[in-house]
Parts: C-alpha cells; structure tokens; sequence
C-alpha cells in the first residue's frame, strides 16, 4: 500500500539564509575572544594551500582554537541561544502553514514541516531558539572524550553531502542508524521531492537546489537586502539568471507579506492543491461503477 505522502517539508540552509552572520561569528567567536579574520585566513590557508576539505578544515582550526577552554557539546548548545536570524525568524514557522493551509487540507491530513540542513555545528542549532519549530536539524559534529569534552569531528556536513539528507527526508529515515542506501520504492516514500522547497543562499546549496529541480521540487535563493556590498545579491542572481538553478529570488525577509513569504506561502498552497487533485483522481480511476438496471 501506498504511504499517505501528505508532507509539504520546507528545508533551509542556515548560514546567511535563516541568519545573516555565519553561527560562529555570531555566537562563538566573541565568546572565546576569536578573531574572526585570523580563524578564516587559518582555514584558507588549509584549503588552499594544503588541500583540505572546507568544513574539515573550519573544524580543525575550532578544536585548535578552544583546546585550552575545555569546551562540551553542552556549552556550545548554551551559546546557541544568542544566534541572530533575518527578520520574521521563528514565527514564520508557526505562521505559514496557518496562513498557507485552508481547512479542507487539513481535514485531508496534508501538513507542513521544517528542517535544517547546514555545514555548521549542530550543537549550536540544537540551542537555539529555531529548535522547537523544527522537525530535525543536521549539522556538523563533534565527539567527545572520557571527560567530555569536544576532542574530534564526529560527523562532517559538506555542500555536496547536504543531498544525503534531502534523501532522508524523503525516504522518513532521519536517524543515522537507518541506512539511507535502503531501496524505497517511490510510492512508499513520505515526503517526494515534488512536495520540498529549499532555501539556500549560494553556490554551496546548488546540489540541493538540482536534486529538487530534477525531481519537481522547488528552490529559492536568498540574499541579504543590507549586504552593502552587493556580493549576496549577485550570488543568487547568478543561480538564477546564469546558471539556471532556481527559479526565484528574494531578499530574506522571513516577514508576513514579504516576497519570500508571498514565495513561500504560495508553493505551500499550491502543493497543497496537487495532493489532493492526486487523490481524487486516483479515487476516480480506482472506482468500478455499479452495473445499472
């Protein structure tokens, strides 16, 4: 038998998509006195020159830079609760789904769920005010030692490892001890990819935003309207006009009424709708008429 497939999932970047800092300039940096321009030109200099990966990189340097400040997993979710988002951040989360869903969907079962994709520390996340409003969040993370404290990288999120958990959201296997390799015929799978929307910032979201593209999802890229320097428009002006992977931008403003919401709100509905077309027209097609007389 068919699953239900009555979830519309909505799934963000966090980095300059939900906030318009980086987690660590926000929260962790000025807690341990961290220069921020020393901490990135020291990652730089382990991606560029000595080829590291990116997020293994920024992880390192981390655990070299709070070595001597016995940090747990604990405190870094406790600074989780000073991140900064864009404007309508958290209520959009309760909001849209009351203002995107009429009564006959949810008589129908049809619902709306977030999650959280992001290359940065889940500790963090995990802390934050977003965390109650959120079906699940993934994000880089860190072990611990006998003592408890943060001693090495227990799990890396990369931009092109962020697809994995698009296929775990679909596939309804959100723990790491379900395989998401297992085969799931596609009528068995909760969530299609036709019923996600993913909201990225640049070109570290682009296999996000193709893996939705091909199978009939949705993308929008986000940009930061009080970037001066222009740089964040240009990003998702790129995806969109040149390179062709998403369909729509806005600035992130989160905000009842705004373009994103409008955006937003609009696919919701719309998705709504195709659900239940679905069914009625696979009702029809499943119905034999009664011999007449």
């Amino acid at each position: 038998m068919a699953a239900p497939q009555n979830t519309i999932a909505l799934v963000y970047d966090y980095d300059q998509t939900l906030s318009p800092n980086y987690m660590q300039d926000d929260v962790l940096f000025p807690k341990f006195g961290i220069n921020p321009a020393q901490f990135w030109d020291k990652c730089n200099s382990l991606v560029h020159e000595q080829k590291w990966d990116g997020e293994l990189a920024y992880m390192k340097c981390l655990l070299d830079y709070l070595g001597m400040d016995r940090v747990t997993n604990d405190m870094l979710s406790e600074l989780g609760a000073g991140m900064q988002f864009f404007p309508g951040l958290p209520e959009l989360f309760e909001d849209l789904p009351k203002a995107s869903l009429r009564p006959e969907h949810h008589i129908a079962g049809i619902k709306m769920e977030h999650y959280i994709i992001s290359s940065g520390l889940k500790a963090l996340l995990d802390g934050s005010k977003l965390k109650p409003f959120v079906k699940e969040m993934f994000g880089c993370e860190f072990g611990e030692d006998s003592e408890g404290l943060i001693s090495f990288p227990k799990r890396v999120i990369s931009h092109t490892t962020k697809t994995q958990f698009l296929f775990r959201i679909n596939k309804g296997l959100l723990r790491y001890d379900q395989d998401v390799n297992d085969h799931m015929p596609a009528e068995q799978r909760p969530i299609p990819f036709h019923n996600m929307v993913y909201v990225g910032d640049g070109p570290t979201d682009v296999p996000c935003f193709t893996v939705l593209e091909r199978n009939g999802g949705h993308g929008i890229a986000v940009y930061n309207p009080e970037d001066p320097t222009k740089k964040s428009f240009r990003k998702c002006y790129q995806l969109c006009t040149h390179a062709k992977r998403v369909q729509h931008i806005a600035p992130a403003d989160y905000r009842e009424g705004s373009h994103l919401w409008l955006l937003l709100s609009q696919m919701v509905t719309e998705m709504a709708d195709k659900i239940m077309l679905t069914r009625t027209e696979e009702l029809d097609r499943s119905t034999v008429a009664a011999p007449k007389f």
